[in-house]
């Protein structure tokens, strides 16, 4: 089983939110739309996000089994009242089953998570309405993911078994970001990076099951590259960085992270921190800057043995959602 764990969807179309500078899609065609926050266009996107012939499709034309749907970032309504975040989440997440009706389209959903206690209730409703799992932002505001209402929420996914997958979003703005897309080729892998250390520098991991299934996506973020000078500081600025019970070395072992570094070297050294067990693919599908075709990197990388590669390739994510590596997906979901 191939099966990618970063992908995305937007719905066709959602009833009016009813606030101002709420999230709206503009269908130019069948093919194409903008999505809008409030009256300022944010991203043009294709058919793919919301249309599962042409996500299949496209499987099919890359040689993949399962893709892992999650919502896009845009639509997480941290920054609202956590009443608004909730009517969001209830509407796309219901949408997500609609348009991962096949059994190859695995729906993960959004949650209000600046208010656990209604982040919880609504996983809970989703796991049972057929759901697989959870796709969190990075930081809600100023809160990291060390903040204690996230813990409570990470508590609850290790209880119920649900796996949590977390994206970088609302990256830092600012003239010497805003050129050459650099809020995405330089914020979402600083952004990544700092929340993996939010998990380990603040204790996150101390505090919650080993039994937690969590994954970053963008490979990480930096965190591969600098887990040696994240080390050394732990070691030698103990009074500033040592929160965490061990260093951070050896809490690599407790998250996973995702393929989508497009680069064998940075494959490697991604392979060779983490580990084997704990790399899947990924490829930001349907969105431009996603990798194509699907699994190149990983299939055409020279250093892997042929059992890493179907660790990678699907034996891992298949683990990260809680089933026997090669097992086919259910015959339908629950509704």
């Amino acid at each position: 089983m191939i099966v990618d764990v970063h992908t995305h969807h937007v719905p066709k179309g959602w009833p009016e939110l009813g606030w101002a500078g709420a999230p709206r899609l503009r269908v130019e065609s069948e093919r194409e739309a903008m999505i809008l926050l409030g009256d300022r266009e944010f991203r043009r996107i294709q058919d793919g996000c919301w249309n599962p012939a042409r996500r299949i499709e496209a499987m099919d034309a890359d040689g993949v089994d399962v893709q892992v749907v999650s919502p896009t970032p845009v639509f997480f309504s941290y920054e609202r009242p956590a009443a608004q975040a909730v009517q969001v989440s209830k509407i796309f997440n219901d949408l997500a089953l609609e348009i991962c009706a096949d059994e190859r389209l695995v729906p993960f959903c959004q949650v209000p998570l600046q208010d656990p206690d209604l982040a919880c209730a609504e996983l809970d409703r989703c796991l049972a309405s057929g759901h697989a799992g959870v796709e969190i932002g990075n930081h809600v505001g100023d809160r990291d993911l060390d903040d204690a209402g996230v813990v409570q929420f990470l508590q609850h996914c290790a209880a119920v078994g649900a796996p949590v997958f977390v994206h970088p979003w609302d990256m830092p703005g600012g003239p010497r970001l805003e050129r050459w897309m650099a809020q995405w080729l330089v914020g979402m892998p600083a952004e990544t990076h700092l929340s993996v250390l939010a998990m380990i520098l603040g204790g996150v991991f101390d505090r919650v099951p080993e039994s937690l299934r969590i994954c970053f996506a963008h490979g990480g973020g930096s965190f591969a590259f600098w887990l040696g000078r994240f080390e050394n500081a732990w070691h030698r600025r103990s009074d500033l960085v040592g929160v965490s019970e061990l260093p951070p070395s050896r809490y690599v072992e407790r998250f996973g992270v995702d393929s989508v570094v497009f680069d064998e070297r940075a494959l490697r050294l991604l392979v060779e921190t983490m580990g084997e067990d704990r790399v899947m693919l990924g490829s930001d599908f349907p969105y431009p800057l996603g990798e194509s075709p699907v699994g190149a990197l990983v299939r055409g990388a020279g250093f892997l043995s042929g059992t890493a590669r179907a660790k990678l390739l699907g034996g891992n994510a298949a683990r990260f959602l809680g089933r026997t590596p090669g097992e086919a997906p259910p015959v339908a979901h629950a509704r």
